[in-house]
């Protein structure tokens, strides 16, 4: 428990061990990958679900509602401080805020469920970066996702989409804000966008206070 606790608290080999608990290299690994089964097996069905059909029709049913239909939810990134990553490694990880971070990408809907989050990537890169990386449209791309169905202006989708900032990419499931909106129309879009995307921020507000 020792071994594998430091090994993923603190990013270290695991010949690192063998001399401080007095273990082997292969007994550190061994033990890893049997404290990472009991968690997966422990907590896999509760926080690592992905959306079966009955949670897709719920969340596209909170998007028609509140004016997006065929929405999924919000995604975004937040820079988390590493506060015990080695010294060796503070410039890969430094970002924005110049102090060692990683960054967790999460979908979260109107009640704040995080049904996806990718972490883990070094804070030097950009929502780009980890969105490359990221799986979370594999199920998309593999043909798992649940089928969506829906009519705008009178075209019909059959792909889901996520609120986003002006950082990502102008892709099918990517719905930006318009930056310099001026009608009307293009000004009640823009507003309504930006307030349903808290959510995400929402989320990570809480996170950080727990």
């Amino acid at each position: 428990m020792t071994a594998a606790i430091r090994i993923l608290a603190y990013g270290i080999s695991v010949d690192l061990c063998d001399e401080y608990i007095k273990i082997s290299e292969t007994t550190a690994v061994e033990s890893l990958k049997h404290f990472c089964d009991a968690v997966i097996a422990v907590y896999a069905g509760q926080y690592q679900c992905i959306p079966n059909e009955e949670d897709i029709a719920r969340l596209l049913r909170e998007g028609e509602e509140r004016g997006f239909p065929s929405m999924l939810g919000s995604i975004d990134c937040m820079h988390w401080v590493w506060k015990n990553c080695p010294t060796g490694w503070h410039g890969i990880h430094k970002g924005r805020n110049h102090k060692p971070t990683l960054i967790l990408e999460a979908v979260t809907s109107k009640d704040l469920w995080i049904w996806h989050a990718f972490f883990g990537m070094a804070g030097s890169n950009n929502d780009v970066n980890v969105l490359d990386h990221s799986p979370v449209f594999n199920s998309l791309i593999n043909g798992t996702m649940p089928p969506i169905n829906y009519e705008v202006n009178g075209h019909r989708r059959t792909m889901g989409y996520y609120l986003s900032d002006g950082i990502y990419p102008k892709w099918a499931t990517l719905i930006q804000t318009i930056p310099h909106p001026t009608p009307v129309k293009e000004k009640l879009f823009a507003k309504k966008q930006e307030a349903v995307r808290k959510d995400v921020e929402r989320a990570f507000g809480v996170l950080q206070i727990r």
